[in-house]
C-alpha cells in the first residue's frame, strides 16, 4: 500500500508519529509536508494529498491538522475525494467498509497519539464492502458533476 501524508502546523507531531507507525508496518509513506511547528495553511497540504489519490499514485492519503476539519473541508472540493473525519474506531472502520473514504482527516487536538494510531491502524485494514454502498457513491459522483 502507498500512502501520502501531510499535515499543518498543528498535527505536525501527530504526523511524524502516525509516519514512523506506517513505515514499521512496510507501507510506502510519502510526507509532503509541513515540516514544523510554525503557522502554515492547511489547504496548501490537503490539495497535493487530494490530486495525488485521485490521481492513483497513492492508494490513500492522511490529513492531519488541529481538528481535522479543515484539512477535511479542503480536500473535499477535489472531485473522487472521498475525506472522512474521525475521532473513533467504528467511524474509521464506517468510512472505509460504507464510504470507501480514501482520505482519513485526524484532528491533533482532539484525539490523542494512542487513539490516532488505533484509528489508522482501522482505517487502512477495514475495506470497502461494495456493492451494497456502490450505488450511494455513484450519486455523489454525480453531485461532483452537477454544477452549481
Amino acid at each position: 500500500m502507498r500512502v501520502i501524508i501531510g499535515s499543518d502546523h498543528g498535527g505536525y507531531r501527530l504526523k511524524e508519529s502516525l509516519k514512523a507507525v506506517m513505515e514499521k508496518r512496510g507501507i510506502i509513506v510519502e510526507d509532503i509536508g509541513c515540516d514544523c511547528e510554525e503557522s502554515v495553511d492547511y489547504p496548501d497540504y490537503a490539495l497535493p494529498v487530494a490530486s495525488r489519490v485521485v490521481s492513483g499514485e497513492f492508494d490513500r492519503g492522511v490529513l492531519i491538522c488541529g481538528t481535522g476539519l479543515g484539512m477535511s473541508i479542503a480536500a473535499n472540493k477535489v472531485p473522487g475525494i472521498r475525506c472522512a473525519v474521525v475521532s473513533d474506531e467504528f467511524s474509521a472502520r464506517m468510512s472505509r467498509e460504507h464510504n470507501d473514504a480514501n482520505v482519513l482527516a485526524l484532528g491533533a487536538r482532539v484525539v490523542g497519539p494512542g487513539l490516532a494510531e488505533t484509528i489508522l491502524a482501522t482505517w487502512l485494514e477495514a475495506e470497502f464492502d461494495g456493492e451494497r454502498h456502490r450505488r450511494r457513491l455513484d450519486k455523489i459522483e454525480k453531485l461532483e458533476e452537477t454544477k452549481a
